[in-house]
């Protein structure tokens, strides 16, 4: 090797040390991932739009549907590769969904206990979506941890046009959790959530969930032009003295299923109202325990 070479050949081990030393990674950005927020009784969170859910009656245990989502279990185990030359067969993961309401009739207008769980997966793949975004601060959970207690069509307003239907679910553990979730077109266009109990120890035997009017009023925006008819649900909490409850709307009647705790009522409005519903309670000998007209807290009007 020529001297001119070995000289080209240490300049250039010199520049390779050098760079060495000067490149570095550029570092990572690290959006902050932790929020702190404290989960407020009767908090509700409103998004994209509609914030209320429907919910119809589903037969009553769990519901397996497959197909992934929540609607199956989020983990299953797979069964390491056996050391015997012949193969075992393993059985496939057993999937596990909400359980369904107490009376077939929770489920309206024609929706299957399929789509109703189908709307509840939407809306907790939504749910986990939001989450990672950074959007919202509290996970939902998973669909097993789950209730569907009502379902029903939803109908389109002047601000958020487009039919679709409700699903509420409910948890219990680790904290009460209702879910109303507005799906259209197989997509969550809106969500209201409530964390806690509406119940005190000085409330009524009876009590309205505090977003339920979003379930029976079709639209405040669009208040004396209604599109009908229309289906309408209604729910809330009840004390274990509670053995009865009606809902009279627009000049029916009918009586609630209970549901763990829960009352649902849902009918059909073919005529324009001002009122709301007029809910009363009766314990198991058919005694009046309560009525709205009596109870302060209840808004008689619309």
């Amino acid at each position: 090797m020529s001297e001119g070479e070995r000289d080209f050949e240490e300049q250039l081990r010199e520049l390779l040390s050098e760079d060495a030393y000067t490149i570095r990674p550029s570092p990572v950005p690290y959006p902050q991932i932790r929020r702190q927020g404290v989960v407020e009784r009767r908090r509700r969170v409103v998004v994209a739009g509609a914030a209320l859910v429907t919910l119809a009656a589903v037969p009553v245990g769990a519901f397996a549907v497959g197909g992934g989502g929540t609607g199956t279990a989020d983990t299953a185990t797979t069964p390491s590769a056996s050391a015997s030359p012949t193969p075992k067969a393993t059985p496939s993961p057993t999937p596990s969904g909400p359980a369904g309401p107490a009376t077939a009739g929770q489920l309206r207008d024609g929706i299957t206990p399929a789509q109703a769980v189908k709307g509840l997966d939407n809306c907790l793949a939504w749910d986990r979506a939001n989450v990672a975004m950074g959007s919202r601060d509290m996970h939902l959970g998973t669909a097993d941890e789950y209730r569907i207690i009502l379902a029903l069509n939803s109908t389109g307003d002047s601000n958020a046009p487009g039919d679709g239907i409700w699903v509420v679910a409910v948890k219990e553990q680790p904290t009460q959790i209702r879910l109303a979730c507005n799906i259209k077109d197989g997509e969550t266009s809106g969500a209201n959530i409530s964390s806690g109990s509406d119940r005190k120890a000085d409330s009524p035997p009876v009590v309205a969930d505090i977003n339920t009017n979003k379930l029976y009023q079709q639209s405040f925006l669009d208040k004396g032009n209604w599109k009908l008819p229309f289906s309408w649900g209604f729910i809330g909490e009840v004390a274990p003295t509670v053995a009865k409850v009606t809902v009279s709307y627009g000049g029916a009647t009918s009586e609630a299923a209970l549901d763990h705790g829960w009352f649902v009522a849902g009918g059909t409005l073919t005529e324009q109202v001002t009122r709301n519903p007029h809910v009363k309670g009766y314990d198991k000998d058919g005694k009046l325990i309560y009525d709205s007209d009596e109870d302060k807290t209840y808004q008689q009007v619309q």
